[in-house]
């Protein structure tokens, strides 16, 4: 299975669902896909009875489709970036970009660019999705953000 998280914000990531029905209708995707899409357009999917859609899906429920995942394509969102990392999946980043409206500005690409370097690829390109998703990185089994969360961090150093 594959699972594909795009996020929740109300920016839609058309980008993504049309690469993922492009590699559905040449075949290089023919296992079951979970898709988790909030505000994009997921029509062009419904013709595949092995694609499931949902706008918005509970962390439990999601975190149980990673574990069952052989990959997951996930926008690069810190939050489920961090999820990813710590539930050891095998997993890629599709950076919401600005010039494509789908995000207000290219910081999820700067994340993924940041941790490439600890074995987590992502994608800008079809061709290089096609590459991960035919040969998958294994399963992430390092440390991400060691450092604490930022309210963590703020509770700690301004106690109320």
């Amino acid at each position: 299975m594959i699972t594909v998280c795009l996020g929740t914000i109300p920016y839609p990531f058309e980008r993504a669902i049309n690469w993922l029905s492009i590699l559905l209708e040449s075949g290089v995707i023919s296992e079951s896909v979970f898709v988790q899409h909030y505000s994009t357009d997921v029509s062009a999917l419904d013709k595949y009875p092995f694609v499931t859609t949902t706008p918005i899906v509970e962390f439990n429920t999601l975190m149980e489709k990673v574990d069952n995942s052989r990959l997951v394509i996930s926008h690069a969102g810190d939050g489920l970036t961090r999820a990813l990392a710590i539930q050891k999946a095998s997993f890629v980043l599709l950076p919401r970009l600005a010039r494509y409206k789908e995000h207000i500005d290219d910081h999820q690409l700067l994340l993924a660019q940041s941790i490439e370097s600890f074995g987590i690829p992502y994608c800008l390109s079809l061709e290089s999705l096609e590459r991960i998703i035919l040969n998958p990185p294994p399963r992430f089994q390092g440390t991400l953000f060691a450092g604490p969360k930022l309210a963590e961090h703020l509770l700690e150093r301004y106690p109320s």
